[in-house]
């Protein structure tokens, strides 16, 4: 598909001015509609716009109108450009350090005191995107030997306009992913495959040692009661 003209409109007003063209021929040379530039021819439509010869912009030549006006069948076609340029290659933007307005740059030692205090998950590189610093300054502010540290004010970058709310937020959720989580201390619930297991059933004891068991408790039994028989006989003797 061909390309349209520089400055399509003023083009069409040219060729409108200066030819015999047909409106259909223009149309499609400068990619308007028709009735756009029966409105043109009308003086209903672009006015105030000066027309642009093609023929001086090197888009097209008179050999090729004369064609055009001599078979109304004919298309124009755009004159290649004499001097060819380089192809743009389309790669990774790289993002440099953010531009800051001078207006803005004097409120830079505020926003970075603001972050290091309400956000120290943040790393120096996230501080430079977000307010356009160095990382010198960085080190200076939080190590308190920044030229004009006694009066600075801690103060949001995004309400000095330094940067969005979106970006500040973006940079913070970064942060947190990439800080390890805390080491879990401290008493935990166990698991329910734990809590649920059923019990081992306890081993029966020995018949021997049932029996001991049984003469260490006869044995304590009638240890109280002599005891207590005693006390009472002994009672009775002091009467």
């Amino acid at each position: 598909m061909q390309e349209a003209p520089l400055m399509p409109k003023a083009t069409a007003v040219w060729l409108v001015e200066n030819t015999a063209l047909s409106f259909d021929q223009v149309a499609e040379f400068c990619k308007l509609h028709p009735l756009e530039v029966k409105a043109i021819a009308d003086g209903d439509a672009a006015q105030g716009i000066k027309g642009l010869d093609p023929i001086q912009t090197g888009q097209l030549t008179r050999e090729e109108i004369e064609k055009a006006v001599a078979d109304p069948d004919h298309k124009l076609l755009l004159s290649k450009p004499k001097v060819g340029l380089p192809e743009v290659k389309l790669g990774p933007k790289k993002k440099g350090p953010r531009y800051t307005p001078v207006s803005r740059r004097q409120d830079r030692p505020n926003a970075i005191l603001w972050l290091l205090r309400n956000h120290p998950e943040l790393k120096d590189a996230q501080i430079m995107r977000l307010v356009g610093t160095t990382k010198s300054t960085i080190a200076g502010i939080r190590d308190r030997t920044h030229w004009n540290a006694a009066s600075l004010t801690p103060l949001d970058p995004v309400t000095l306009g330094l940067c969005t709310q979106i970006d500040l937020d973006f940079e913070v959720q970064r942060a947190s992913k990439e800080k390890p989580a805390p080491a879990e201390s401290g008493v935990t619930l166990l698991p329910a495959a734990v809590t649920t297991a059923p019990q081992a059933p306890e081993e029966p004891e020995s018949p021997a040692a049932q029996k001991s068991k049984e003469d260490l408790d006869t044995a304590a039994v009638f240890a109280k009661l002599k005891q207590l028989g005693g006390g009472k006989s002994d009672d009775k003797d002091d009467e």
